[in-house]
């Protein structure tokens, strides 16, 4: 039975087993970088109770259409626009809260993936809550038929205890039978603009060990960048607006390992 997924190449979930590790900065910036490549790029903010998407892409509406095939993604501005749904979206105000039980979350998870026109992509990166709960079981049981064309970044800080929570997260995966395609350590270090120091921030090494430990590709660490965390507050392309900074370059690169 055609979906309105069958024109979608390739479908990335972005996890992570802990909040503020910034998987929603990530799952955005490889977006972006990824787009910045030519490729057509969806992106779907399945964090239902903390959906932060709108707000790093700039977005002010909150309103989508629908058409005979479903929802009509909103476009993100530029040349090679990103297709992006969220729940922020559907929400009266941003201050809403949302309530939700499983069965809810699960069918609202559904609607999102087959009752949107998403067209055709290169890649749908869809951002996922942390840790693995429902909203991970109903996503991994909606995409069955497609696991073979799924697969699974994992997002960490150095940091011990972001690192212990990821192991769970490739648990997860394994259980799952969900390809794992890398994993990325994001806030790897700070580099000092002024004396070039590179300080480690958050230990080091974590995530990169982790890897090898797990037997799964390191794609590689970002810096922390303050431009970063203000590109998304205010809705800015960091990709296109900050592309000589480390953490950009870090981005593309990462964008390059997903290509090949």
């Amino acid at each position: 039975m055609a979906t309105n997924l069958d024109d979608v190449k390739k479908i990335v979930l972005v996890l992570s087993g802990k909040g503020g590790v910034g998987k929603s900065t990530t799952a955005v910036n490889l977006a972006l970088s990824l787009a910045e490549k030519g490729k057509k790029i969806g992106l779907l903010d399945l964090d239902i109770c903390g959906p932060s998407i709108a707000l790093m892409l700039g977005f002010e509406e909150t309103s989508i259409l629908r058409n005979e095939k479903g929802w009509t993604p909103l476009k993100t501005k530029g040349s090679n626009p990103i297709s992006v749904i969220s729940i922020a979206f559907l929400l009266q105000s941003k201050d809403t809260a949302i309530i939700w039980r499983g069965p809810k979350k699960a069918s609202m998870i559904q609607q999102f993936l087959y009752e949107v026109d998403w067209g055709q992509l290169d890649f749908l990166l869809i951002d996922t809550p942390p840790g693995t709960s429902d909203e991970h079981i109903s996503l991994v049981e909606l995409l069955k038929e497609r696991i073979d064309s799924a697969g699974a970044i994992l997002v960490t800080t150095p940091q011990i205890v972001a690192v212990n929570d990821v192991r769970r997260e490739i648990t997860f995966c394994h259980k799952a039978n969900l390809p794992m395609i890398g994993l990325i350590e994001n806030m790897s270090y700070f580099r000092c603009p002024d004396c070039s120091h590179c300080m480690n921030v958050f230990s080091s090494g974590g995530g990169e060990n982790l890897a090898k430990f797990a037997n799964i590709n390191f794609l590689g660490g970002v810096s922390i960048d303050p431009s970063l965390a203000e590109s998304m507050e205010s809705g800015k392309n960091y990709i296109k607006e900050f592309q000589d900074s480390e953490a950009a370059k870090s981005f593309l690169q990462i964008a390059d390992k997903l290509l090949e």
